[in-house]
Parts: structure tokens; C-alpha cells; sequence
């Protein structure tokens, strides 16, 4: 029995999914706990590319059970349509996916008001996908959301949208300009909604406490990263959850004692995708090169990612808030034609070296990166398949990246394939 932690260590996109596949070959159970459709995670196996927003990404082995959390905020089209498109590509989701009842519902007001105030913003804006995300974890707080257990009452849930979508017009119309919603609709189509993801409803709490007890493997899956979490990350160029491992527990209803082991992904490099502060950041045709080697553009949005040298102060920062266990190293083999390959150690902020990482935004937009320089391998790692064989330089990288988090490197990925990684 074993209860596994995954998550994001850098801004996202650490390519999770990929790990969380791997590790799901040993799991029973592979549970989704924060987060939404703003999250695209793609897994790759035999040449196949998958891309899950809602449904872990475990799914794809047929006799795993994959749960959505309480933590999660639904969007019912974007659940719905993935469910279909593993469907069309013969992956069948009944009787193995599992929702939490007390999961919050992504509303069709949610997706305009985002989407209105990044516009509204301008240069301004965070940089959200405009989802819905934001303002549906916004009425969770404000204890207006609405639940999917708020579904099976049809009066219920007509009144609390009726008072939702009153207010939601008030901004869209008199701050925003844009026509209003109409509540008879959304009605129409949550009803319809309910009754087709009811076979998967139940609580989830109940359901992973036994498979608990009954000695099963568990294998939680975070979305984005540790720099987004919203009350560690950037703020407030963060996402609108807790991204970092504690979030596992509040987002399934699941005791802290439970947990054994908990796992960071992070990139052999670093990237971002919307605003922010990024110390390492690349510029021009060198960022270019990085972007189209390492294929970095966004799963959900399709933006490309600004790319940077691994950043050891925030590694080290990540690895302290989630309390991690051991990393898994991704992309790799995106560095194996460069000579040259720097790992930042500190920021200099004046006449000072900072090695801790500073919370104020505006610190971070003045800081400069202390960098070592690393020789490259220069070899292809794509084919290594035993941590062994892997060019001494690049096992010296791994190290220090190991030494800069006081954290074992567990896991190596040098390619998308499922295949493409070593255990180390």
C-alpha cells in the first residue's frame, strides 16, 4: 500500500501527466484534487498524443479507478466532451470515474466575466486562459458557488442561479457592455448536464478512505505548479487554487497522516506561460531555439511558453512548501546539443545575494540571476533507458540540481514517450 503525491514544482507545465501515466502502471487509484479545464495535461504512448483538462490522466490504463475531487471546479461542456473523445478513441470512463458530489460547478457566467476582465484589464491582466476559473473558485470562497450536489434539487439550484446570474448580468452589462444571460437556458443545460454524469457522482472521501484501508495504492495528481499556488506563488500572477501538495488533502477529504511519499516535477529547464516575474527568462533567437526543441507551447491554450535556465531558488523553494520526497526530472534531453548550460544559484538585489526566494513581485522584477555555468553532453539521451548510461555530464546536471533541492532526482524523462523514462 502506498499513497502518492504529484506535482508541478516549477509554473506548470512540468509535463505532470507524463509522470503521473508512468507511476499509474503501479496505482488503483488516480486522483485529480485542484485545479480545472484551465489545466491541459498530455500523455504519449506508443506515438499517441492524449490531452486530459478534467480526468486524470491514469485513465488510460483500463483498469484504473480516476477520481475528480472535491477541490476541482468543474466545467461540465469541457468533462463531458473529454469523456466523449475517450470514447471515440475506445478508452471507456464507466464505472472507473468517480466525482466528488461537493465538486463547484464552472457556470457559463464565470467563462464571460473571466474573459471580460482580462479585456477589461488590458496590459493589466494576469494572463488567465478564460475558463472560468478565477470567478467560479471566487463564489466558492464567497459561499455562493454552486455544487454539484445542488443539482438534485431542481428548486434549489434554480434559486441560487436566478440570484447568480442576476449579479453576474449587473457586471457584465453595466461594467462590461455585453448582452446578458438568461437563466432558463443554463437551467436547461445543468439539468441535462446532471443527468448524465450522475452514474459518476459519489463521495469521493468515503470512497478513497476505504480504498485505504483495503491496502490499495493511491496516486494524487496536482495541476500547474508550485509558483502558481495562490498563497505561495507569484501573487498575484498565481492560479485561483493551492497547487502545492497539502492541497491533496483539503481537495479529496483525505487525513495528511495518510500520505507516504510526495514527488516534484520539474523541467531540466524552466518555462512560463502569461505574466509574471520569470528571473531566468531567455531572450531572442537562443529562447527560440529552446521553445521549438523542448515543443513549448501551451496544452489548453496553444500559447507558446517563455523559456528560461533551471532556476535553483525556486527548485529549492518548491521543494520546501511541498515537502517533497523526490524529483522527477523532465525533458532532458531538450539540453543534449548545447555546449553550455547555466543553473541559476541566487539573485542579486542590490549589493546583496538573495539564495531565498523573495514573495514581493516587485523584488523579483529587479532582481539578476546569479548563474554557474555547466559543460553540456552533447550527446542524445533519447534512447537511455537505465540512469547508468546516461553521459557523466548530464548525471553531474542531475546532481546538482539534487544538491541545489536537498532533494533525490527519483525519475528521468528524456523524451514524451511513456517508454522514454529512468528510474534513477
Amino acid at each position: 500500500m502506498s499513497v502518492t503525491i504529484v506535482v508541478g514544482s516549477q509554473w506548470g507545465d512540468e509535463a505532470k501527466a507524463k509522470i503521473v501515466d508512468y507511476l499509474a502502471a503501479d496505482a488503483e487509484y488516480v486522483v485529480r484534487f485542484q485545479g480545472g479545464a484551465n489545466a491541459g495535461h498530455t500523455v504519449i504512448v506508443k506515438g499517441k498524443e492524449f490531452i486530459f483538462h478534467l480526468i486524470p490522466a491514469g485513465i488510460m490504463y483500463p483498469e484504473k479507478i480516476c477520481i475528480i475531487g472535491n477541490g476541482v471546479v468543474v466545467d461540465p461542456v469541457a468533462l463531458m466532451d473529454e469523456i466523449e473523445e475517450l470514447k471515440k478513441r475506445g478508452i471507456d470512463v464507466e464505472g472507473r470515474l468517480f466525482i466528488s458530489q461537493k465538486a463547484h460547478l464552472v457556470m457559463p457566467y464565470h467563462k464571460m466575466l473571466d474573459q471580460a476582465s482580462e479585456k477589461h484589464k488590458g496590459k493589466n491582466s494576469i494572463g488567465t486562459t478564460g475558463r472560468g476559473i478565477g470567478p467560479a473558485y471566487r463564489d466558492k470562497a464567497a459561499r455562493v458557488g454552486i455544487r454539484i450536489v445542488d443539482l438534485l434539487n431542481r428548486d434549489v439550484f434554480r434559486e441560487k442561479l436566478q440570484t447568480n446570474i442576476r449579479d453576474a448580468n449587473e457586471f457584465l452589462t453595466k461594467i462590461y457592455g455585453n448582452e446578458p444571460l438568461k437563466v432558463d437556458e443554463i437551467v436547461d443545460a445543468y439539468i441535462e448536464f446532471d443527468r448524465k454524469i450522475d452514474p459518476y457522482v459519489t463521495d469521493i472521501s468515503v470512497l478513497l478512505h476505504d480504498a485505504y484501508k483495503n491496502g490499495k495504492n493511491i496516486l494524487f495528481e496536482g495541476a500547474q505548479g508550485a509558483l502558481l499556488d495562490i498563497d505561495h506563488g507569484t501573487y498575484p500572477y498565481v492560479t485561483s487554487s493551492n497547487t502545492i501538495a497539502g492541497a491533496a488533502c483539503i481537495g479529496t477529504g483525505i487525513g495528511p497522516t495518510y500520505v507516504d511519499e510526495v514527488i516534484g516535477v520539474m523541467k531540466a529547464y524552466t518555462t512560463r506561460v502569461g505574466n509574471g516575474p520569470f528571473p531566468t527568462e531567455l531572450e531572442g533567437e537562443f529562447a527560440e531555439k529552446i521553445r521549438e526543441m523542448g515543443g513549448e507551447y501551451g496544452a489548453t491554450t496553444g500559447r507558446p511558453r517563455r523559456c528560461g535556465w533551471f532556476d535553483g531558488v525556486i527548485a529549492q523553494y518548491s521543494s520546501r512548501i511541498n515537502g517533497l520526497s523526490s524529483l522527477a526530472i523532465t525533458k532532458l534531453d531538450v539540453l543534449d546539443s548545447l555546449q553550455e548550460i547555466k543553473v541559476c544559484t541566487g539573485y542579486r538585489y542590490g549589493d546583496r545575494i538573495l539564495t531565498n526566494f523573495p514573495v514581493d513581485c516587485d523584488v523579483l522584477d529587479s532582481i539578476e540571476p546569479v548563474y554557474e555555468t555547466h559543460p553540456g553532453w552533447m550527446k542524445p539521451t533519447t534512447n537511455i533507458r537505465r540512469y547508468e548510461d546516461l553521459p557523466e555530464k548530464a548525471k553531474s546536471y542531475l546532481a546538482r540540481i539534487s544538491e541545489l533541492t536537498d532533494t533525490p532526482v527519483a525519475f528521468v524523462s528524456v523524451g514524451s514517450d511513456r517508454e522514454q523514462t529512468i528510474r534513477a
